[in-house]
């Protein structure tokens, strides 16, 4: 069954639900440092935070970075593992790209594990950014310790 997004919000910061969210995802988010470095970036980028029902607790996050005009990034995006695979994802980056599309924003972009170190947290991960539009773009060794970066981009229609 899928679950319909009660509500996107834009306009909010709160780092406190982005920690809880990571929290709750240890097989995504399980190294330490990087995970307070996510919490530490939720007080300062744009947030989308995702709501179901008449639940006062975000379900689903996204931050935003921009480095460019032209261009964005998906810094982070992270669902309640209870509500995965009900569209809150989808929502939020739908959600984000509307909000892009309307400043001219040409590019999007998100960094996840590379395929070279499989692992099926991550397979699923690239699949929905796969079925969101996104197409892989090159994979780095060294940006991050442990693990190959795959970068991936979509182009955003106007």
């Amino acid at each position: 069954m899928v679950a319909l997004v009660h509500n996107i919000v834009s306009d909010t910061r709160d780092p406190a639900a982005v920690e809880r969210l990571l929290r709750a995802l240890p097989d995504w988010f399980g190294i330490e440092e990087s995970l307070l470095e996510y919490v530490a970036d939720a007080a300062r980028l744009p947030t989308y935070l995702a709501y179901f029902g008449h639940d006062p607790n975000a379900v689903g996050v996204l931050l935003l970075a921009r480095h460019f005009p032209e261009a964005a990034e998906v810094h982070l995006m992270a669902v309640d593992p209870r509500f995965h695979r009900r569209g809150i994802g989808r929502a939020l980056l739908e959600a984000v790209e509307q909000d892009l599309c309307s400043e001219g924003v040409r590019f999007l972009q998100v960094k996840t594990q590379g395929p070279s170190r499989p692992d099926p947290g991550y397979q699923s991960t690239l699949s929905f950014y796969r079925a969101e539009g996104f197409a892989p773009l090159e994979e780095l060794d060294g940006l991050w310790a442990e693990n190959p970066c795959l970068i991936m981009v979509k182009s955003l229609s106007p």
